[in-house]
């Protein structure tokens, strides 16, 4: 691919610095799934494979002042927003992409960390659902931050479109709910406004599963990014996160991260 031809993808995110999950784990799915990634840092974690040990918010208007920068100099393709934290950094990135109109947008909504540590303030939710939930393409919760956001925990299926479309409501226009907190199987759900599609997915035992919802919500962005439709590049992006969970990398002594380059390293480059 010539540099005139690859995408550019955004990652609007939080800082991992065991670099599994977050904005370091967005910049290995990016380049893993062929698009140029940048990124916009809203916070700082001190954090490894056993989870968050202490969180430093980045100044509002020096997010703003980085979103200026990319979109000011370089086209951007699609966003993702992942991790925000703050209710003034929402506010900032709500009015910037409003002004920018990215042509997609997916959002991961970070609510806590694997360990529990949280990871958006209280007071924010408010503010995430009227400033940053309305912008997404494409909203890619798992089951806890469904519940936190359709105001119930889903069980059936008939319940989880029930959630979806709650979500719908809020101004997203489709809602990935992912199923990996699922006891049964690990499908994940799609709702659109034209109905409901049932992605399979096998329960892995792997325990090094760190980064997996980064991993997707990016793949999905770079091949969104690439032409993909949004049924194509989720499915793509799914095959990409089973095979880095597969061959997650033991490291550290806690959950270990996927692997973004296993693919890469073993000469299989995935084409469109």
């Amino acid at each position: 691919m010539s540099s005139s031809s690859m995408r550019h993808v955004l990652s609007i995110a939080g800082s991992d610095t065991s670099g599994g999950a977050g904005i370091q784990a967005d910049l290995k799915t990016m380049s893993a799934c062929g698009v140029f990634g940048m990124s916009v840092i809203t916070a700082l974690t001190a954090q490894n494979t056993k989870g968050v040990q202490a969180l430093r918010q980045v100044d509002a208007d020096f997010v703003g002042a980085q979103i200026d920068a990319v979109f000011s100099d370089i086209r951007v393709d699609a966003v993702k927003i992942g991790m925000l934290g703050t209710l003034a950094v929402m506010k900032v990135i709500g009015e910037r992409l409003r002004w920018y109109r990215p042509k997609w947008i997916v959002v991961d909504p970070v609510l806590q960390a694997k360990n529990g540590y949280p990871l958006m303030e209280d007071t924010a939710k408010d503010i995430f659902l009227s400033e940053i939930v309305p912008l997404a393409d494409l909203i890619t919760p798992n089951l806890p931050e469904t519940a936190a956001l359709a105001g119930f925990v889903p069980k059936t299926m008939a319940e989880l479109e029930s959630a979806g479309k709650k979500i719908l409501s809020l101004g997203a226009k489709a809602v990935l709910i992912k199923g990996g907190h699922r006891k049964t199987d690990a499908d994940d759900v799609l709702v659109t406004n034209l109905g409901v599609h049932v992605f399979k997915g096998e329960r892995l035992t792997s325990q090094h599963t760190h980064g997996t919802g980064c991993s997707l919500s990016s793949a999905i962005t770079a091949y969104l990014a690439r032409g993909l439709t949004i049924l194509e590049a989720i499915e793509r992006a799914k095959n990409y996160v089973r095979v880095g969970i597969e061959h997650g990398l033991n490291i550290g002594h806690g959950i270990g991260p996927i692997h973004h380059f296993y693919n890469l390293y073993h000469g299989e480059v995935p084409q469109l």
